[in-house]
């Protein structure tokens, strides 16, 4: 059984044809755009989307819209299709790990099923009894007589003579009082505190049970709920005990557990202060206090540090003693029950937060709703600590936890907690299937390496890695069979120590009964796959062809002559090699007593003017430290605001040799398809600048400015440039058609009438950069125009960063994270050497990297420090990591287990150090036969 693909000719495919074994495991690898993705998502997974679609009703195919079928001649034997792409699919701000994996839905009904609801007061359980109950106590006490007892309220509209009457009337006859029962005509002044509703002997209520249940509720309807059941000992002595059918205990009424109470996305569970969110707009405590280094004396408190506000610290200061608060230790010193002294004050003097309540009760003033903005923000919820769940799940307990306590656990923890569960039988019987499915799921989270996230992670702050493999674990977790899973490189911002739990995950779904393809780079994967499809032999119009298809294991039977650069760089006919030297210098950047969110509190240094990589396992807190600590601070230094150092106690070094700092990530350089790659390096300038002074141009008057589709002129006003126009349906998404009046070419006819080399502005555009390069090449290399000159100066980078194959005008919506983070590189290097002594952080640039790109990065890297810049990179590529100057490797594990120093030092000791798992994937790698 196989997938067969004939004459695909999606993008840069060039008439390929292809067999995929179904119910295996597939690879997909080639060089950034040689076709991977076009093959395997925008023809197989596109045209298999499509068949689904065309296969429902006319009726449920009006929802879905119309999609175009890809350029291909045929496909036999295709199955329904499924893409998990690397792209962050947030859900909304109320979508979070617990809800995205299906695990929250199966907690909500483990703790309505199960859970015991606890009264706060007394911690005793709570209950509803009901008649059954009530008439097996009264069968079962043993006891000689046994009276019920209904108390009685006293009612507004009644006096009690007036109660006691309608009861006379009713048929009673007995009441109960402190001295027992009476009959209600010989009071004589007692109080009332029930009726008597009936009295039993253990033969009369085993004789008929029948009286004794209507008369339970008789009881329960003349107490409201209540009734008693008082008996009387051998001795004499009288006791009861009470019953009662509503959800009560100790004064309070609780409500009944039911799945929607535990449920953010309702009304009924959600908190009532942050709607579900867990956040709300209020004051934000790092800004009140931007630096934990200041002591209270010193200013800590920022709003307090002027000349009205000033008497605020004042009188805190004054009545610090008799608070026994230290005033001249830093912020960042003080206890936790310290700051919350500060924060909500005492008996002795006002806190931060009576000081706002004041600024709000007098915001009519100018001054005082200025003073709130500058330090609002978004902050915790303080009422449900950010779980987004209301109070009344609080009290509701499985296994000791509230579900507020085990969605604030991270994947590992919650299973360590589902594991130590002890149910009864009954409970058991219960909830089996559900602790299956919330066991499984969290264990393929684990087996995916994301056993340090918390379950309570917004979507939102996920990477595009972690999405993708949360997805995965959904799908695993679905036991769907028969379908084709297309995945786009699932090992992203995986450590290759979790490889190997990664393949084993595909490979479960494959068991399944499915057809997995994957595009993928991972070495361990492609060795781990059933079948590799390699595309190539280069990228962009120089791919888009079948080099290799068949068995992982034929890969090594390829020669050197072989097009296929994956089998060159598998069999070792080309390498990355080890560097000879590694940069050594004196500057450098040391952070003291690191103690943000699992580090644990040490002291690194960073080496100036090297490579210095940042390893570790995922979750190990490499992004932590670098993105959420070092870059604020440098930044910080930068603009003049020395000392601000959230998260570590001191930023010290050789901070005045830096004059920039460029933090390039994976967020994409543009979010309209009028940002593109020659936008953003400035080439686009030069381009328009050349079509301009063509005789065609200045014949018709045109400028640089006509051959811009950002502002009015040259570019086609029905679509403004975009190339399509939205059409705005009511019930479903905007759809983007293709524009009538300039066919998508963007501009106005009398602006692609004019050509440079027969060539319009469209047809520039829709170049390829490594296709501009040779069509702008001059034809006197010595003497080039200068415009040519700067043009080829700027499209150079992008080809030297890997991204030859990309077209000019590709919108920067459709790049992915590596492609948009190499643009900015590229960017870098186009500057040259201009601007001074730059740090250079990367947050994972290998992102889509086939090993031969990696190659043209490393090539970019030390153009970069050969013009005296710095680099710091977070990244688990090995080969990165055997390149780099430096390494500094956190862990040794991930989350709770990770957050440690674990070793900084060359890549050579790093391999030697037995506490590293890093290093012990890294040794091979510097061995001289890699």
């Amino acid at each position: 059984m196989k997938i067969d693909i004939h004459g695909a000719k999606v993008h840069n495919l060039k008439d390929v044809d292809v067999s995929i074994p179904k119910e295996k495991l597939t690879v997909v690898t080639g060089l950034s755009g040689s076709g991977k993705s076009s093959l395997a998502f925008d023809t197989l997974y596109a045209e298999g989307q499509r068949r689904y679609v065309e296969s429902l009703s006319s009726y449920a195919r009006q929802f879905l819209g119309r999609l175009d079928k890809p350029d291909v001649d045929r496909i036999d034997g295709l199955s329904p299709a499924v893409a998990i792409e690397q792209r962050s699919a947030s859900g909304g701000p109320r979508s979070t790990v617990a809800t995205r994996t299906e695990i929250m839905d199966h907690l909500r009904m483990l703790f309505a099923r199960i859970g015991v609801t606890k009264s706060p007061i007394s911690g005793e359980v709570v209950r509803k009894d009901r008649v059954t109950d009530v008439v097996d106590h009264i069968l079962t006490c043993g006891a000689e007589r046994m009276m019920l007892v209904a108390p009685l309220a006293p009612r507004e509209d009644r006096s009690p003579e007036d109660q006691l009457r309608v009861l006379q009337q009713q048929g009673y006859t007995r009441v109960w009082t402190a001295e027992g029962a009476m009959r209600m005509d010989s009071l004589d002044g007692h109080d009332v505190l029930g009726l008597v509703v009936d009295r039993f002997s253990p033969q009369s209520a085993a004789e008929d049970e029948g009286r004794v249940a209507d008369s339970v509720e008789t009881a329960l309807f003349e107490g409201g709920g209540r009734c008693q059941v008082w008996t009387t000992s051998a001795d004499g002595k009288a006791e009861s005990v009470e019953f009662n059918d509503r959800f009560e205990r100790d004064g309070m009424v609780f409500p009944e557990p039911t799945p929607d109470m535990f449920n953010f996305n309702s009304p009924v569970g959600a908190c009532g202060t942050c709607e579900g969110y867990g956040h709300v707009l209020g004051i934000d405590p790092d800004k009140v206090v931007p630096d934990p280094t200041r002591s209270l004396y010193d200013g800590a408190v920022a709003p307090w540090r002027g000349e009205r506000t000033g008497r605020w610290r004042e009188r805190l200061v004054m009545a610090a003693g008799a608070a026994d608060l230290p005033v001249h230790t830093p912020w960042q010193k003080l206890t936790n029950a310290q700051r919350e002294l500060v924060w909500n004050g005492c008996a002795h003097f006002k806190g931060i937060r009576a000081f706002f309540d004041m600024l709000e009760a007098k915001s009519y003033k100018i001054q005082n709703r200025v003073m709130i903005s500058r330090y609002r923000g978004r902050t915790r919820c303080t009422t449900c600590h950010g779980t987004r769940i209301g109070p009344d799940a609080r009290h509701v307990f499985v296994g000791g936890s509230t579900i507020h306590d085990v969605l604030r656990m991270t994947v590992e923890e919650a299973l360590a907690w589902q594991d130590g569960l002890t149910l009864t039988e009954a409970e058991h019987a219960i909830a089996e299937r559900l602790l299956w499915e919330v066991k499984h799921r969290l264990t393929c989270l684990m087996d995916l390496g994301l056993g340090y996230l918390s379950l309570m992670r917004s979507s939102p702050t996920l990477s595009g890695g972690e999405s993708q493999r949360i997805a995965l674990s959904t799908c695993v977790g679905s036991a769907l069979v028969g379908s084709t899973y297309v995945l786009d490189e699932p090992s992203i911002g995986l450590h290759p120590e979790d490889t190997q739990r990664l393949i084993s995950v595909l490979e479960r779904l494959r068991n399944q009964g499915n057809t997995v393809v994957v595009v993928e780079h991972d070495d361990d994967i492609v060795t781990a796959a059933d079948f590799v499809v390699d595309m190539g032999p280069q990228a962009g119009s120089f791919g888009g062809e079948v080099v290799f298809s068949g068995p992982q294991d034929g890969l090594s039977e390829c020669d050197d002559t072989h097009p296929s650069l994956t089998a060159a760089y598998r069999n070792g006919h080309m390498a990355i090699p080890v560097p000879e030297q590694r940069r050594t210098s004196q500057d450098k950047l040391s952070m003291r007593n690191v103690h943000t969110h699992n580090l644990r509190g040490f002291d690194v240094d960073v080496p100036l003017r090297s490579l210095v990589a940042v390893s570790g396992v995922s979750g190990s807190g490499k992004s932590t430290l670098i993105t959420q600590l070092l870059v604020p601070a440098v930044q910080a230094q930068l603009d003049g605001f020395g000392g601000q150092t959230k998260g570590f106690e001191a930023l010290e070094g050789d901070l005045g040799t830096l004059e920039h700092l460029e933090f390039v990530d994976q967020n994409p350089i543009g979010k309209s398809s009028r940002s593109n790659p020659v936008t953003y390096v400035k080439a686009f300038d030069e381009i328009r600048t050349l079509l301009a002074e063509s005789a065609h141009a200045k014949a018709r008057g045109l400028k640089p400015s006509h051959f811009s589709f950002n502002i009015s002129g040259g570019r086609c006003e029905t679509c403004e440039g975009e190339g399509y126009v939205t059409v705005g349906m009511q019930f479903m998404a905007d759809l983007k058609l293709p524009c009538e009046d300039c066919g998508g070419k963007r501009f106005q006819d009398h602006v692609l009438e004019v050509t440079y080399k027969g060539k319009n502005v469209h047809e520039i555009l829709s170049m390829t950069v490594d296709d501009a390069l040779l069509f702008f090449a001059p034809e006197d290399q010595k003497k080039p125009p200068a415009a040519i000159r700067r043009l080829l100066a700027k499209l150079q980078p992008l080809h030297d960063v890997g991204l030859g194959y990309i077209t000019l005008g590709q919108g920067s919506n459709t790049l992915s994270g590596g492609e948009a983070q190499r643009i900015k590189l590229a960017a870098f290097l186009a500057r040259g050497d201009r601007q001074g002594h730059t740090l250079f952080v990367f947050d994972e640039p290998t992102t889509g990297l086939h090993v031969h790109d990696v190659a043209k990065l490393l090539d970019s890297f030390h153009a970069l420090l050969s013009q005296g810049h710095s680099i710091v990179v977070i990244e688990h590529h090995l080969d990165i990591l055997k390149c780099a100057d430096w390494v500094i490797d956190l862990g040794p594990g991930g989350g709770e287990h990770g957050g440690q120093l674990v070793h900084a030092g060359t890549p050579e000791s790093l391999a030697q150090c037995p506490q590293s798992v890093t290093g012990k994937h890294l040794a091979p790698k510097l061995s001289p036969a890699s």
